[in-house]
């Protein structure tokens, strides 16, 4: 035994670990599903195969029972059970929770009763032959012509062929259907390789097994390219099993944080708005980060309700089309100048209180003011936020149309209540815009354009 295969035998044994450990959870949560029970048992007798396979191991097993080589018989049952829960694996994801249940059952049964009449024969032939020289390595080729142990060994291969055959061309199958996920399309391709490379395996027994039997010898074929092919084609089905839900978990962490990171510009400038933070907690979750921070926004969004101005909004909107913006940028172009704008002139209003404006209503109006943070105009804050969620009569943004809407211009002397729908609802847009301030300073100088014309003119 070399060191080099010692090792090869622990490494797929540890990557099926890995695969268990991370399907476990769903598997004990979920237990009455029979495809996550058939994936359970497929992993846990893949683990068990390549320990009690091990060289060492073996020496183990036949030394502890006083046996000679009483490890064979027990890792071809690990071996055949593995097979077998490839077949009800194969079963459980073509059928599931079909029609065709009982079909399903039926098919269940038949390789239950088959695979485990296989496993009694294997002891029942081990204890009729005669196997006096424990073989850690080789047993396979060196009781190749042993009456009864011939049969054992042949049995065995045989049922693993046929598991490995029919699993391989089921699994290929279902990698090229259409609409599939990309990572269970991946994982299913990972999977057909390792039963695909298992069929090596087999392959490599039987013609070193065959090769006895006519006189030769080929037993490198059954001492190196067989384990070498079972530590390959084991570490491909554990890769198999991983991808789809370490791709799926990674992809929608990425997703998040990426959703986070992109809110920053807009989050950052609604301290200005709040006079605080939003809140942090390093032990969050990203998931509660993103909340917290879209919320934090949408908060500070509400309080500047009173100071938007839609007819800004729409001519900035044509401005960035006049500009070669396409729609959607220059619709979020349009919301950043609105809302930079509404920042501005809060702030305004802050320093320089309306001369109507009682005194005790300009000291409240201070950044750090518990009214101020609810309703920057002083009152309750229920005018604010009725005014924020958006009439249903009214176009989700009036920029897109190039006018003011029906509402007609509106703002900070406006009778009218400005549409905050694509504010509330487009945060993400309205924050990666505010990445490009010069983009957004085009489109404010060439809207201001045509007001200052006008205000000239009047």
């Amino acid at each position: 035994m070399s060191h080099g295969l010692y090792v090869s035998f622990w490494l797929p044994t540890v990557v099926l670990g890995a695969a268990l450990a991370i399907k476990l959870p769903s598997i004990l949560k979920l237990w009455r599903d029979p495809l996550l029970r058939a994936v359970g048992g497929l992993l846990v007798f893949a683990c068990a195969v390549f320990v009690f396979a091990a060289p060492k191991t073996i020496a183990w097993t036949n030394r502890v029972t006083g046996v000679p080589n009483i490890a064979a018989p027990w890792v071809y049952s690990l071996l055949t059970a593995l097979s077998a829960s490839w077949l009800l694996l194969i079963i459980a994801w073509r059928n599931g929770r079909t029609e065709r249940s009982a079909q399903t059952r039926r098919a269940t049964r038949w390789v239950v009763s088959v695979y485990a009449g296989v496993v009694v024969a294997l002891w029942v032939l081990f204890a009729l032959a005669d196997v006096p020289v424990e073989q850690i390595r080789d047993l396979d080729t060196y009781y190749a012509n042993t009456p009864f142990m011939r049969e054992e060994i042949l049995l065995y291969l045989l049922a693993h062929t046929v598991a490995c055959s029919v699993t391989a061309r089921l699994v290929w199958n279902w990698s090229r259907t259409e609409g599939l996920d990309a990572w269970l399309r991946w994982g299913l391709r990972f999977l057909g390789a390792g039963y695909v490379t298992n069929l090596l395996f087999s392959a490599a027994k039987l013609t070193a097994v065959g090769a006895r039997w006519t006189g030769h010898d080929l037993d490198w074929l059954n001492t190196d390219i067989a384990p070498s092919a079972a530590c390959i084609a084991a570490t491909l089905v554990a890769v198999g099993f991983i991808v789809p839900h370490a791709g799926q978990y990674l992809q929608e962490r990425w997703r998040i944080r990426r959703r986070h990171r992109s809110l920053k510009p807009l989050s950052r400038l609604m301290r200005n708005v709040t006079g605080a933070r939003e809140p942090f907690d390093l032990r969050a979750t990203p998931e509660l980060r993103l909340i917290r921070r879209e919320t934090f926004i949408r908060d500070a969004l509400l309080q500047l309700a009173r100071h938007l101005d839609d007819d800004l909004r729409a001519r900035s909107y044509d401005a960035g089309v006049a500009l070669g913006f396409e729609r959607g940028r220059a619709q979020a172009l349009a919301a950043a100048v609105t809302l930079l704008d509404a920042v501005e002139a809060r702030g305004r209003a802050l320093r320089h209180p309306a001369p109507s404006e009682p005194p005790e209503a300009a000291r409240t109006a201070s950044p750090v003011s518990p009214v101020s943070l609810a309703d920057p105009s002083g009152s309750s804050g229920h005018t604010a936020r009725s005014g924020l969620s958006g009439s249903p009569g009214l176009s989700a943004s009036p920029g897109l149309s190039g006018s003011p809407g029906p509402s007609g211009p509106s703002g900070p002397s406006g009778s009218s209540r400005p549409d905050t729908t694509y504010l509330l609802r487009e945060i993400q847009a309205v924050s990666r815009v505010l990445r490009h301030p010069v983009d957004i300073q085009a489109v404010r100088t060439h809207a201001a354009a045509p007001a200052e014309s006008l205000s000239t003119h009047e």
